[in-house]
This record gives structure tokens, sequence and C-alpha cells, in this order.
């Protein structure tokens, strides 16, 4: 698969700036959010929203951020116990700042300063949940979610977490079932489980 390094959305929150951890062991602590076009930091209350669905199987669960930019996803989840949290972020800058921010909060993680597409094709990881959030004008929802069935990167019972513009459900395989979704002015994010997990929420 390839990879749009457009990005171009609307924001969700002022740039440059801090953004908070809603809950965990590092909750209340920030992480700074640099002024780069088109980031999208998902807002506080989006996150308090997923991780409210996501309470009953974030603990020791495997994770993948994928256009991780400011990391906010992947830093909530480490903060509410999950046992690994693999960033994946293309633009070096960002990548950069997230490794000087996971080492200011004393978190242990690999971030991979790579294309979505380069780190599935060499990745031999299984995940118990992914963080899907691209850049909404490069249209990659259906490349990724393929390519993430396709190289055998998730688990049975994985959980997919995908924001999408409003009123525009991404191409997802068939294979994932919505389980819950909101929206959040222009912007939709939904919790996805694959068909035949066995994991409740």
């Amino acid at each position: 698969m390839q990879d749009n390094a457009q990005m171009v959305s609307p924001r969700h929150v002022p740039l440059p700036g801090k953004l908070r951890i809603i809950g965990g062991s590092l909750r209340g602590s920030r992480i700074v959010v640099p002024d780069v076009q088109g980031l999208r930091p998902t807002p506080d209350r989006v996150r308090e929203t997923l991780f409210n669905w996501l309470a009953p199987v974030i603990e020791g669960a495997k994770c993948l951020d994928l256009f991780a930019g400011t990391g906010a996803l992947g830093i909530e989840a480490l903060s509410r116990g999950a046992a690994q949290v693999d960033f994946v972020e293309a633009d070096a800058r960002l990548a950069q700042l997230l490794r000087d921010n996971l080492a200011r909060l004393k978190q242990t993680a690999q971030v991979h300063a790579d294309t979505a597409g380069r780190f599935l094709d060499r990745t031999s990881s299984r995940y118990d949940l992914v963080f899907l959030d691209p850049p909404f004008a490069a249209d990659l929802w259906g490349d990724v979610a393929r390519t993430l069935e396709q190289h055998g990167c998730l688990h049975e019972s994985a959980w997919l977490y995908v924001e999408s513009p409003a009123g525009a459900a991404p191409d997802l395989p068939q294979n994932w079932l919505q389980h819950r979704e909101g929206r959040a002015g222009d912007v939709r994010f939904a919790l996805y489980r694959r068909a035949g997990s066995s994991a409740k929420l």
C-alpha cells in the first residue's frame, strides 16, 4: 500500500499548545502539541468517551497508534494500563517530539518514524487494539484496514478505533463490525470489533 503525506483537515484544538491526559496513572499530565499543518489531536471529550468504551479491555492490551501525531491516543492507553503501544508517525519532527514526551512522562514505548504502509509491510506483531486516524484528505482508511487484515496484524479479538469525516463512513473490511460511534463537530469517531471476537464491552 502507499501513503499520501498530504495533511489537510479541520483542527480539533488550538495549536500550538498542550493536551491533557484524561485518566489513569498519567492523569493531568500534559503533552506538547506543535503547530503543524493538518495536525488533528483527538480532543479531551472524545478521548474520554473512547476510553470509557474501552475500560473493560484496555488493561494489558497490546496497541498500535498509526498516524500517531502527538501520540495522545497511545499515551492515554499507556496511562490506563495498556501493556504495550507502538507509535507510527511519518513526520520525523513529530516522531522525535513524541519520543521526548514519552521520556518526560517516563513511559517506555517504540516510536517508528515511518509511514503506516511501510511499517505494516515489515512488522510481525499482532495487536489487540489499533487507533486509526489518518489524514482525512489522503483517504487511507480502506487501504490501511485491508493491510492490517492481509498482514495478520490483528488478534481475533482486536478492537479498532477509527476517526473520519462526519457523514462519510470509511470503506472498511466487512468483518469489522461497528460497536459504537459518536460525532464531534465535523468528525465521526467509531469503535469496531472483528467478527468472531469473544470480547465484550
